[in-house]
Order: structure tokens, then C-alpha cells, then sequence
């Protein structure tokens, strides 16, 4: 199998990588929008879980991680429900890790453990602790693949940081004691204003929560009114949505007539119809200096002073006036 991705190039992959992303469970990540409800007030915020779960497992192969953590990398996601994050907030889950709890669970009955063992792998090995793969996962604020690749992925897309940025930083990027560390502190600092543009400015966009919002809405009253189950949501996002659609509740009907492209809202905290929250996303890279590893913050007053608007906005949220829904 020879994959192009915009982002890293050309790879070949075979054997049981081949084979998993050939299974079922991870070409239904195909179907399920990286953005949550926003695919649907904006069609250009169209980037998958699929496409995601490539990047992370080939940034992991870039890196030099091993086949077992590339099997992570590219597992990581296949537990995420129809519309990825908005599920969380059906659920009152401000952790956003509901698929997390569920990974096991939905790969266990799938065509993946068969695969992983018919290579010699183990799935529990794999997949029962993520963290274990320090390339993979690390706790914020550090890098780590999934996070640098959610980032540069969806800021390339939608026109936040040119391909000759990202392949700069991307140069710059080693690992150093298990970790990924960048080499300067440019470097740092521009994925610091990147990762904000993504987590904030895009994530926190009045417009994208209000997708979420009004989504979430609808798929608490069809999961309330027995039209959808948790199990719904293993499939993917056009699945679901028909299935409401196929209903014969005149109120879902209307509010998913609320759900198009020419909504148009601002942010307005005196005047507002919607207030949004999003979970705590803070960056600060380590920086190889002098031989040692620094936080960029420790070098950075700029990095200083992004992490701490950020912490306000957070705190803040978003506070959201529909002017044409």
C-alpha cells in the first residue's frame, strides 16, 4: 500500500499496518469528521479521524517510534463516536475522553485483535495503556504526535500555516530521552501561536460552538426519545444524522434545520444566546538548550504570555449571539 499524505509525503506501508487500516473499524474513521458538528455550518471543516490517524502513525514512523507504537498511532481514534467531541458533550463529559473509556470495547468484538495476532501482537499490550508510548501521547503541555499532527493538519487545511512552515518546524522536531523536543526556540514559539490558532481560534470560533451546541442538543433529545442509543454511535456521522432525519419528531426535524451554512453569529458577551466552555488546552514545548531540555515558557516571554491569555480564555469561554440561524 503506498500512502501520500499532504503533510509527510509518501510512505509504504504492508504487513499488519496494511491490514489494519484496510479493517472496518478504521475505514469508518473516513465517516467521522475530525471537527465535530462544524462539517455541517462550514463544509471546508472536513478533515477525518482517518486522516488524522494516518498522520499520527506516520509521524510516529518519522520519528523512529516502533511498529507497536505506529500500531497505537493509528488505533488511537477508532474508538471516537459519530461527530468525535460533540458526544462528549451530550454525555457532560468536560474531561472530552469518552472514547478513550470505550477503546478496548469497540476493538475487541472488531477484525483488529484476529490481525494483530495473526502477526504476533497483543492487543492489550498495545492499547490498554496509551500513555506508555511516549512518542504518542505525553500530558499537556508537552508535544507529542497526536497533538502535533491534529494541529498542522487542520491549520494546513484551513489556511492557518503554509507547507514550508510546518516542513520547517517538522525539521526541527527530534526526540531526546523518549520524547519529541524542538531544537530551537523559534520553532517553539511558532507552534505556540499555531497550537492557539487551532485550540482557540478555531476550536473556540463562535460558529463552531455553535454547531456544537445546537448538535449536541439534538442527539440528547433522539438518544432521550429512544430514536438513538449509544450504540448509534459507532457509526458514522451521515449514518446518524439520517437516522434522525428518518424520524417522525417534528422538533428534531426543526432543529436540524438549524444546522446550515448560512448561520451566521458573532461573540457578543453581553448579548448572547449561547456561552461556551472548552476543556483546558495548554502548549509549551521543550527546547533542547545548551544541552539540556528547557520549557519553551522558561525561555520564552512570549510563550509566557500565550499561556497565560490562553488560561483566561479558557476560563472565559465563548459567548455566542446568533444573528441568522
Amino acid at each position: 500500500m503506498l500512502i501520500q499524505d499532504v503533510l509527510y509525503g509518501a510512505f509504504e506501508i504492508d504487513g499488519v499496518l496494511e491490514e489494519l487500516i484496510q479493517s472496518a473499524p478504521v475505514q469508518r474513521l473516513k465517516g467521522i469528521h475530525q471537527a465535530g458538528a462544524g462539517y455541517l455550518v462550514n463544509r471546508q471543516w472536513a478533515i477525518t479521524r482517518y486522516e488524522h490517524s494516518i498522520g499520527v502513525m506516520l509521524l510516529i514512523r518519522r520519528y523512529g517510534g516502533s511498529l507497536e507504537e505506529q500500531i497505537a498511532g493509528l488505533l488511537h481514534d477508532v474508538s471516537h463516536t459519530a461527530f468525535s467531541h460533540v458526544v462528549d458533550v451530550v454525555l457532560e463529559n468536560t474531561e472530552e475522553d469518552y472514547h478513550d473509556t470505550i477503546l478496548l470495547d469497540v476493538i475487541q468484538p472488531s477484525a483488529i485483535p484476529g490481525i494483530l495476532s495473526k502477526y504476533g501482537y497483543d492487543l492489550e499490550k498495545i492499547l490498554f495503556d496509551i500513555t506508555r508510548w511516549s512518542l504518542l501521547e505525553q500530558p499537556a503541555p508537552e508535544l507529542c504526535a497526536d497533538r502535533v499532527d491534529y494541529t498542522l493538519r487542520d491549520m494546513f487545511h484551513y489556511g492557518q500555516a503554509s507547507f514550508e512552515d510546518i516542513q520547517r518546524f517538522l525539521q526541527d522536531v527530534f526526540v531526546y530521552q523518549g520524547k519529541l523536543c524542538v531544537k530551537t526556540i523559534d520553532s517553539a514559539e511558532w507552534f505556540v501561536n499555531t497550537y492557539y490558532q487551532e485550540v482557540i481560534d478555531f476550536f473556540m470560533e463562535p460558529l463552531n460552538i455553535f454547531a456544537t451546541n445546537k448538535l449536541a442538543h439534538v442527539l440528547q433529545l433522539a438518544v432521550a426519545r429512544g430514536i438513538l442509543s449509544m450504540v448509534d454511535f459507532q457509526k458514522d456521522d451521515e449514518a446518524v444524522w439520517q437516522q434522525i432525519k428518518a424520524s417522525n419528531d417534528e422538533e428534531l426535524q426543526r432543529l436540524l434545520q438549524q444546522l446550515h451554512e448560512k448561520v451566521e453569529v458573532i461573540e457578543d458577551v453581553e448579548n448572547f444566546d449561547i456561552h461556551g466552555r472548552q476543556k483546558v488546552r495548554l502548549i509549551d514545548p521543550s527546547v533542547y538548550h545548551h544541552q539540556q531540555l528547557y520549557k519553551a515558557s522558561d525561555l520564552s516571554d512570549y510563550v509566557k504570555e500565550r499561556n497565560t491569555l490562553a488560561i483566561k480564555k479558557f476560563e472565559m469561554g465563548v459567548y455566542v449571539r446568533i444573528i441568522k440561524s
